[in-house]
């Protein structure tokens, strides 16, 4: 079937039992911006948090469902083990070395893995996060930052970059990326830490941070068990809801089950996972999320696509009161 390559990113879906906190360190301390305040719409007492740049582009959107008694995440394997956020170059690292310190923030040093400077930092639920320079990117560019964040422009988070997978058996995942997902494998990089990791990684698209999955071999631990501080599942881009029908029929053709096309109002996606257990997600670019606010008053209002308005008022009422009035 003839479909178009991936883009990259769309964005990557996290687990946080604080709404409230998760609010404050992301658009506080992170300085990007809150554009959606919704609630995840297969369990609608839950919030759904969207933080982006200044209007969520695709690509750019870190997002969090509310699981408030999640309990904590025991690492391993066959997970999503690390999703990177863009900044310009390498100077802005400079600055988040400096504001991390100011809020303490824990961290680890600049250090620069397959030639690219990058610092490792955990937020307040140890997700596992990465600050990645786009200095030497050739690839997706990435998107603005909003006027109204409280890091300045130059050094402003621009949106997804490499998203780190952790498998037990490698090459079935390889598999996936490449044979049904259209994915490049590009070389491999190596990092030092703890144990020294050899990371296979791959592209998509245009290629560059913002189209690239890393693959890392972990065949010897236990499957992570997740909770709060640990992600849900990772989306990459299509361009229309035409070629996600046909992405839908090729995923089933190839023999995946499936959620089927599903309509999220915001994007339309399709799920399935591959064969080392990690859910991806394929969506849409558009319609966006001004389809129901406007780009001034985007995150500050709780949104409900419209199959959910009729129970507005039941499903505000499974809420803790969010306050995300600019």
């Amino acid at each position: 079937m003839n479909m178009k390559p991936l883009f990259g990113q769309h964005h990557v879906s996290a687990i946080t039992a604080d709404a409230e906190k998760n609010y404050q360190f992301y658009t506080e301390i992170m300085g990007m911006r809150l554009v959606k305040k919704t609630v995840n719409q297969d369990s609608t007492s839950m919030y759904h948090l969207f933080y982006a740049d200044e209007r969520g582009n695709p690509g750019t959107d870190l997002t969090f469902f509310e699981i408030q008694n999640a309990g904590r995440t025991y690492p391993g394997t066959n997970s999503i083990t690390g999703t990177s956020l863009r900044v310009a170059d390498d100077a802005a690292l400079d600055y988040w070395l400096r504001r991390f310190e100011d809020f303490k923030v824990d961290h680890d040093g600049i250090e620069r893995v397959g030639g690219r400077a990058q610092i490792s930092f955990r937020d307040f639920e140890n997700q596992r996060l990465l600050l990645v320079s786009d200095e030497t990117n050739k690839g997706v560019p990435g998107g603005t930052p909003w006027e109204g964040s409280p890091v300045p422009g130059e050094f402003g988070i621009l949106g997804l970059g490499p998203v780190q997978l952790t498998v037990s058996r490698p090459e079935r995942t390889a598999k996936v990326l490449t044979e049904i997902l259209g994915f490049r494998e590009t070389g491999s990089i190596s990092a030092e830490g703890a144990e020294e990791k050899n990371i296979r990684v791959f592209h998509t698209g245009e290629g560059g941070t913002g189209a690239e999955v890393q693959l890392i071999e972990e065949a010897d631990k236990p499957r992570e068990r997740p909770g709060r501080g640990s992600v849900h599942h990772v989306a990459f881009r299509v361009e229309s809801e035409a070629e996600l029908r046909k992405w839908t029929e090729f995923i089933t053709e190839a023999g995946f089950s499936n959620s089927g096309f599903v309509e999220r109002y915001y994007f339309k996606s399709l799920y399935f996972r591959e064969p080392n257990g990690i859910l991806i997600e394929l969506a849409t670019d558009g319609p966006g999320f001004e389809s129901d606010e406007s780009f001034e008053e985007l995150g500050e209002n709780l949104a409900l696509p419209p199959f959910l308005e009729s129970r507005r008022e039941e499903i505000e009422k499974s809420l803790k009161p969010l306050n995300t009035k600019q």
